[in-house]
This record gives C-alpha cells, sequence and structure tokens, in this order.
C-alpha cells in the first residue's frame, strides 16, 4: 500500500513538473514572434538534433535559416535556444557590455581550459582580461613575427618532397604542427618541436579532445559530466587522458619559465623575447601572484584558441587560393613586387601595412571559411530585441557562417573575391556584418596576433609553391573550430621565378 502510494505520488510530480515545463514554453516571451522549428510540446527539437553532426551542422542550419528565416528558436523540455544569423539582433547580443556570459555548451570544455579568459565570467573574467589585453599590444606582436616565419620556413621545408606536382596533399596537419610550434614559443616561451616529432603527444591529445567536444556540443545530453561519463564512457576516458597529458604538458611548461624568469632576474641581459606566459607569472591581484591553476587555466586556453583556429583560417585560405588560379597569381604577383626574387629575404612586420591585396585574400577567407562558424551566449539579463524580448537564461548561438554568407550583405555571397574588401560593398557594412573573430566585449582576444601568423605563412607558401586544384574538395565539418572531412587537398609545385 505504501509502495503504491509512493509510486502514485512520484508519477503526479513528475506529471506537474512536465506541465509546468510546457506551460513555460508555451508562454515564453519570443513565442510568435520568432518562428519554433517545432510544435511538438517538450519533446521540442530532440527529435530533429538527433540527425545534427559536425559534418552536416552547416547544411542543417542553412535549411533551418531558409525555411524559417534569420532567426528562429528550439526546445527540448521546456528549455529554448534562439538561434540567429539576423544582423540587428547579432548586433545588440554581441554589442551589450552586459551579456558577456558564455553559452552553457562551452561547459564541455571547462575540464581542459578550466576557468581561462574563454569561460570566465564576472570580475574574474574582468580581472583576466585586463590582465592579458597588453601581451597583445602590437610592440609586443612585432616580436613574433621573427617566430611566424622561422616556424613557416621549417613548414616549406617539410612540404619539399611532396612538392613534385602529381599528387594532392592534405595540408591541415602540416599547418597544424607548424601552428603548435609557433603557439608554444610565443605564448610559453618553450619549443615544442611538434614539426620535428609529429607523433606528439601533445599533438594526439588536441586532436583527441576537439574530437570528443565537438561531439558532446551536438548532444545537449552529453554536456553534464555524470551522463557523458555514463552514456558514452569510451569518450569519457578519451577526454580525461586528454587532459591529463594536457595539463602535465602546460605544468611542465609553466615550472620551466617560472625557473628560467628566476634565473634571468639576476642576469645583466635577460632573454630578448617577451612569452605571453611570463605576464601570467609576473601578474598579482590584490597584491597577491596567480595561482598555478589560473596560469594553467589561461595557458591551455592560449593553446586551444592559438592552435587550431589558426590551423583551420591558414588551411582553408590556401585551399581557396589553389582553386582560383587568377587570384594567385595576383597575389603572387605582390608579393613578388614587394619581395623580389630572394626567397631568403627576411618578413618585416612593417610589410603586412604595404601588400593590400594579401589583407583582401585572407579577410576573404575568413568569410568563407571563418574557424569558428558559430558563438553562443546565456542571457544574463533580458535583451530587447524588435518585436519581443529574449529572457534571462536563454542559450542564444550566433551563426557566423550564415551571417558572412548572408547575400544582403555581400554580393554573390559564395564566391571567393578579394577585391570586395577594398570597394563600396566593405564601406557600407556595418560593424557588426564582418565578424570572423566575433565582436563586442568578449572578441577574440587574439586576433591580431592571429591575422600576423595567418598572412605570415601564406606569404611564405605562396612565395614558395605553386598551389595546385588537386585533391578532393573540401566538406566542412564543425568540431568546434571548421575542419574537412574529406581533408584540405591541394598540389605544390617550385615557384620559378
Amino acid at each position: 500500500m505504501l509502495m503504491t502510494l509512493l509510486a502514485t505520488l512520484l508519477v503526479a510530480h513528475l506529471v506537474a513538473w512536465l506541465f509546468c515545463l510546457a506551460l513555460k514554453e508555451l508562454r515564453h516571451p519570443l513565442r510568435g514572434v520568432v518562428p519554433s522549428v517545432s510544435r511538438v510540446p517538450l519533446v521540442g527539437s530532440a527529435w530533429q538534433m538527433r540527425t545534427f553532426q559536425p559534418d552536416n551542422l552547416h547544411e542543417k542550419f542553412a535549411e533551418y535559416v531558409q525555411r524559417f528565416g534569420s532567426s528562429f528558436m528550439g526546445s527540448v523540455l521546456g528549455h529554448v535556444i534562439v538561434v540567429t544569423a539576423e544582423p540587428r539582433h547579432v548586433d545588440a547580443l554581441l554589442h551589450s557590455q552586459q551579456q558577456l556570459r558564455k553559452g552553457t555548451m562551452y561547459l564541455a570544455l571547462r575540464g581542459w581550459l578550466g576557468n581561462g579568459l574563454l569561460l570566465s565570467r564576472g570580475e574574474e573574467w574582468h580581472t583576466m582580461r585586463k590582465i592579458i589585453t597588453p601581451t597583445f599590444h602590437f610592440s609586443i606582436l612585432e616580436q613574433f613575427v621573427e617566430v611566424f616565419e622561422r616556424q613557416s620556413s621549417k613548414l616549406v621545408e617539410r612540404l619539399k618532397p611532396l612538392s613534385h606536382g602529381n599528387s594532392a596533399v592534405n595540408i591541415y596537419p602540416y599547418v597544424g604542427l607548424a601552428a603548435l610550434d609557433i603557439i608554444t614559443e610565443t605564448a610559453m616561451g618553450v619549443s615544442v618541436n611538434a614539426q620535428g616529432d609529429e607523433d606528439s603527444e601533445v599533438v594526439h591529445a588536441v586532436n583527441d579532445l576537439t574530437n570528443v567536444l565537438a561531439t558532446r556540443f551536438m548532444r545537449p545530453h552529453l554536456l553534464f559530466p555524470q551522463l557523458f561519463r555514463i552514456c558514452w564512457p569510451s569518450g569519457f576516458r578519451k577526454q580525461q587522458a586528454g587532459v591529463s597529458c594536457l595539463h602535465q604538458f602546460t605544468n611542465r611548461i609553466i615550472e620551466q619559465r617560472r625557473h628560467l624568469l628566476a634565473g634571468e632576474a639576476h642576469q645583466d641581459k635577460p632573454e630578448k623575447r617577451y612569452a605571453l606566459l611570463d605576464t601570467l607569472l609576473r601578474a598579482t591581484v590584490d597584491g597577491q601572484p596567480l595561482t598555478d591553476k589560473q596560469i594553467r587555466d589561461e595557458v591551455n586556453t592560449f593553446i586551444f584558441e592559438g592552435h587550431d583556429t589558426t590551423t583551420s583560417a591558414v588551411s582553408f585560405c590556401l585551399y581557396l587560393l589553389s582553386r582560383h588560379e587568377v587570384v594567385q597569381q595576383r597575389l603572387f604577383e605582390e608579393l613578388k613586387e614587394h619581395y623580389g626574387r630572394d626567397l631568403n629575404k627576411g618578413i618585416n612586420h612593417l610589410d603586412f601595412a604595404e601588400l593590400p591585396y594579401l589583407n583582401c585574400v585572407v579577410k576573404e577567407s575568413l568569410r568563407l571559411y571563418p574557424p569558428i562558424p558559430a558563438v553562443a551566449r546565456c542571457m544574463e539579463k533580458d535583451l530587447a530585441i524588435e518585436g519581443g524580448y529574449v529572457p534571462a537564461g536563454t542559450n542564444v548561438i550566433v551563426l557566423l557562417w550564415q551571417l558572412l554568407r548572408n547575400e544582403a550583405l555581400f554580393v554573390n555571397p559564395l564566391l571567393f573575391q578579394p577585391e570586395r574588401h577594398l570597394g563600396e560593398e566593405a564601406a557600407r557594412l556595418g560593424p557588426y556584418s564582418y565578424i570572423p573573430f566575433s565582436a563586442g566585449p568578449r572578441n577574440c582576444i587574439g586576433q591580431k596576433f592571429a591575422l600576423l601568423e595567418i598572412k605570415t605563412m601564406v606569404i611564405k607558401l605562396v612565395r614558395h609553391y605553386q598551389l595546385l586544384p588537386m585533391g578532393a574538395d573540401v566538406h566542412p565539418s564543425i568540431k568546434i573550430v571548421l575542419r574537412s572531412r574529406t581533408g584540405v587537398n591541394f598540389g605544390l609545385r617550385p615557384r620559378l621565378y
């Protein structure tokens, strides 16, 4: 009798809870203002999400934008997610000084990145942003061009045996190793020689982690640590192993750098080059140095944001050049006019201002293939939009991929036309229309760093090699960072001067 009563009470409680969730969903302030992708109560969008995969995410969102418009919403168990590529809504959201909280899905990264700059919020985020921002001042970044060039030269040498022009090369892993060498040397002051050791545990750990995390982003139940552990134990173990490997690596690097700085304090001539890690080791908050965990979280964030994203940007830019011979030739002519025929002539930070077409090529590549195709916020306060408001607690996903391919903003948006960034089309764009690095208070803090690195690598590759349209075309796969499930392929042939 008692068990029957308890069971009845449990069922009644469950029914009441589900009823409240359904009522909450029906009374949502955006109901009738923004189209909903599903009219099924409670289950909501869960049925559609079963088909979402990293390899088709860009196509699914394009399909939904076509069907429902530039803003729409979905829900699961009463929890609403708003998706938008509408410039006005993007402007209102990213411009706001109050909507600084990252979307709930980013919590999947916490095991790796802890409370680093990407994931922190409130006063802690403001404090760390203030500490780190000066390290990306141009006077410091210009020191790193030498590192960008040296590691890019190693990449050129590694590609020589593959430059016979008879078969395609998947450039992505090669660029990835160079980018890892660059971010570790510039951010941490220590070279890991990834290009000389492509079987590095660190390289494999980064790849394993991003693959697991991409799947978790697609499956909301896997965002919860306990459900992740139960529902996907092999993925959980792989993530734990990757995190452990990278934490050991960063702990070791931090300790090495700390000892180096301590030794320099007793020398007349300290090391000339400045590492971003040095700022963290010397920083204080309320008179106290940062903890080892705080430093490690920021270093891991440097690796995550400065490795895969740059790899993606450089690879897709080179791919586009390989498929557009006229653009590639025009860029090569600009580089040849500036640098001459001497392939050993170094790259100086002042060069970039004198290479306008290179700037256009990189900007157009980032428009068509943004390394981070979407960003998300969780509303900290109600956000007013035309016709209604997005209530606090709602997750909003901004589709940068669709925004940057919006035909209302860009003429013939699917075409690779670097010239569009020189003319009237560029002049009439709003401040939140071209935002491959996001925008507003939480934009990418390292975008100047990334642009200098991208341009340096493109200069070196295009000066040394003709990029040939060979191999499978790219098929975008959004594994947090944009990749291609078929690789990023083209042929290489030495330049003839």
